[in-house]
């Protein structure tokens, strides 16, 4: 349901758009290519016939991405995407990228402390991230140049808050950070204002920032689970299941936001209300 109503989202404005025939699908960071096989199933049958571009720098998470993907051509950094209008998918990449963390005027840092690795200084953190606010604006760039809309999925926050939120997990559980280097996944919450202020100082538009519930109940999950449920009866409570975990305010559905960006000349993504 995720995926196909990403896919609905992208197509629709690639629409209104005038269907562009040179528009490429693109997504940052694609994981096992779940996502991107959901919403071109959708697009493509919305009449969507251009190539498929995925950003993403592990061989092997490529060998997953080319089983659901074959036509896929791959990316090492945005920078390398083709210029042409982007529809694009951006779903768990940004918490990914590295942040920075102040205490005061402080630079937090991590050093070697009786042969383990600690952390230089403690105390409430102000955290940025440089890296995500370049990417944004680098992304905000292409569709500026070239035409599109960009669809950043992520958990974080839409702006104002404050501390550290920079987070290790090993085995589908929190970790230390600092322990196992380079055996487990670390991450930190996106600040949603902080990318649109980036994307918007490379002129892109930048939608109100939502959260990821109540986008996909705009969009028309509930239904969607209907006709999943009418259609496969046995399914009928992991369907509801799956909608709660996506929607719920205490899942997924709170702490996950959206926001869209479209380059100069397009239409609004649907879902967001008026632009600001």
């Amino acid at each position: 349901m995720f995926g196909e109503l990403v896919g609905a989202a992208l197509a629709d404005v690639w629409r209104r758009a005038g269907k562009p025939s040179d528009a490429a699908y693109a997504e940052l960071g694609p994981g096992r290519g779940t996502l991107a096989s959901d919403a071109l199933r959708v697009m493509r049958r919305a009449g969507f016939e251009g190539e498929v571009h995925l950003v993403e720098n592990s061989p092997a998470l490529r060998a997953a991405q080319r089983v659901l993907i074959p036509e896929a051509r791959f990316h090492d950094e945005i920078g390398d995407l083709p210029p042409v209008p982007l529809l694009l998918a951006a779903n768990e990449f940004f918490d990914a990228l590295s942040v920075k963390q102040w205490v005061g005027d402080i630079e937090r840092r991590v050093d070697v402390v009786d042969s383990r690795l600690a952390f230089t200084v403690d105390g409430p953190i102000h955290e940025v991230s440089p890296v995500r606010d370049e990417a944004a604006k680098q992304l905000a760039g292409y569709l500026v140049a070239n035409g599109g809309a960009a669809i950043i999925i992520d958990y974080g926050y839409a702006g104002g808050e404050q501390g550290d939120t920079l987070q290790a997990v090993r085995g589908h559980r929190f970790a230390d950070p600092l322990e196992a280097s380079g055996e487990q996944d670390l991450t930190a919450h996106v600040d949603f204002a902080a990318l649109a202020n980036a994307a918007r100082s490379g002129r892109a538009s930048a939608s109100n920032i939502v959260s990821q519930g109540s986008w996909l109940e705009t969009l028309g999950i509930g239904a969607r689970a209907m006709s999943l449920a009418a259609k496969n009866p046995a399914d009928t409570e992991s369907i509801a299941a799956a909608r709660r975990r996506l929607c719920d305010e205490g899942q997924m559905g709170r702490l996950f936001k959206v926001m869209a960006l479209t380059g100069k000349g397009w239409p609004a993504v649907a879902g967001f209300g008026p632009l600001p």
